[in-house]
């Protein structure tokens, strides 16, 4: 019994380095975080973070919050509120429950509302790898060194004051529950960021998928209460502009103030408006002025990815039922970031789960390769140059240089589904003989 407890450790041992190294390599990524990310965040307001507390502060005041998304009258307040750079803010398209993410700190100071955002996402933070180390049965370190090779993604929610670390530790808390046999909790944990972050809705449609009701209905209980709060507070003017006009720009990568040809969104939307739609002044050089290719490109290429995760998901739990949430979580949460319509750097951090996940899975079936192709390009992904990428764009086919992100994330759900069907194929008891 001891014996099998400690395979997955000896396993870990052929991705992270022990011992001397690993905790060489682990103060390097934690001095860089505090370094890179805590310290500036604690010394001055950052872009992303004034646009969260400005509507705390508008909605703390009483305020119009039926005129939100008013993008002219929202910088008016933030000039009135003497808060960040007005010319840069917007609340578009953040949901209408997030204006009540910053509420009990809209008392204080920009600045001191962001040191105290800070020191909560830090406590995340090494909660996410106390509970990483719990659900994956790993050490204390090599869960650390998983959380920071996420490398830019932590340092940017940290400086920019998003709340991404809090979202990721809430799933990896419900996830932690679920297998604790605390359904309703779990749910819970899944639900309580998704009216203003969308990702964990991921998870609850697999347990729907699994027909685990009760984690459904604690998200779904949660999400309702979460969503009534929000109308009871700002009303429900604010929800219908958003459902109206908001929603939708935002799932097509139409974002107000963002050049819907930006890079930076690292999406297949933005790719392909970049190949086939012509503009004047920020797209000049497209392969083709072909509109057309682009909305059908969208579309065939993300119905393939979920057509081909619904298929992988659905071969695990026919061939490999008691093994199947973990490594169908991972792949979820993985195509989630390909197919959604704009992502940066500091979402990556979602990824914590997802990725821990799979490469326990992976360990623990001997797929030793796939596992460290899984956290190499992880790791490379938070780490990437993208500065160098960047003068792509817009280069005619030379573009697709300038998305280094979204086709390191093609290649690894491609990779994790070729290894996910080869295992789904050899059942774990002919595997486990085979090992013996």
């Amino acid at each position: 019994m001891q014996l099998r407890a400690l395979r997955p450790f000896r396993s870990l041992r052929l991705v992270f380095p022990r011992h001397a190294a690993a905790i060489v390599l682990l103060c390097v990524l934690a001095l860089n975080v505090v370094m890179r990310g805590i310290v500036p965040a604690l010394s001055h307001v950052d872009s992303d973070f004034p646009s969260y507390f400005t509507a705390a502060r508008i909605v703390a005041d009483g305020g119009s919050s039926e005129r939100l998304y008013d993008t002219a009258w929202f910088q008016e307040q933030m000039r009135r509120y003497r808060i960040g750079k007005p010319s840069a803010g917007k609340f578009a398209p953040l949901p209408p429950p997030t204006a009540l993410l910053l509420l009990p700190l809209a008392s204080l100071q920009p600045l001191e509302a962001l040191r105290v955002v800070t020191v909560v996402s830090t406590l995340c933070l090494l909660a996410s790898i106390v509970g990483l180390a719990a659900i994956l049965e790993w050490s204390a370190i090599d869960a650390a060194l998983l959380v920071l090779l996420s490398g830019s993604a932590v340092l940017s929610a940290l400086r920019l004051g998003q709340p991404y670390i809090l979202v990721s530790t809430s799933c990896i808390l419900a996830y932690y529950a679920y297998l604790r046999n605390r359904p309703w909790l779990a749910g819970a944990g899944f639900g309580l960021f998704t009216p203003l972050k969308y990702f964990p809705v991921i998870f609850l449609g697999y347990f729907a998928f699994r027909r685990r009701w009760r984690v459904v209905a604690g998200g779904a209980l949660v999400i309702a209460a979460v969503t009534l709060a929000s109308i009871a507070i700002l009303g429900w003017q604010v929800h219908a502009r958003f459902l109206a006009s908001v929603l939708g720009n935002h799932l097509i990568a139409r974002i107000d103030m963002q050049d819907p040809f930006a890079a930076s969104f690292q999406s297949f939307d933005t790719l392909f408006r970049r190949l086939f739609v012509f503009d004047a002044t920020a797209n000049p050089r497209p392969v083709l002025d072909a509109p057309l290719l682009q909305v059908t490109g969208v579309l065939l290429t993300k119905g393939a990815l979920a057509a081909v995760a619904l298929v992988t998901l659905r071969r695990l739990a026919i061939r490999r039922a008691a093994q199947a949430t973990a490594p169908s979580l991972g792949l979820l949460g993985i195509a989630s970031m390909l197919l959604a319509p704009a992502t940066a750097t500091y979402h990556q951090v979602l990824l914590w789960l997802p990725v821990g996940l799979l490469s326990a899975f992976l360990l623990r079936e001997r797929a030793h390769a796939c596992a460290a192709f899984l956290l190499g390009t992880y790791t490379l992904i938070g780490f990437f140059p993208y500065r160098l990428a960047a003068p792509f764009a817009g280069r005619g086919a030379l573009t697709l240089l300038a998305f280094p992100r979204l086709l390191l994330l093609l290649a690894m759900f491609l990779g994790c589904v070729r290894c996910l069907w080869k295992l789904a194929d050899t059942p774990s008891a002919a595997r486990a003989e085979v090992r013996a």
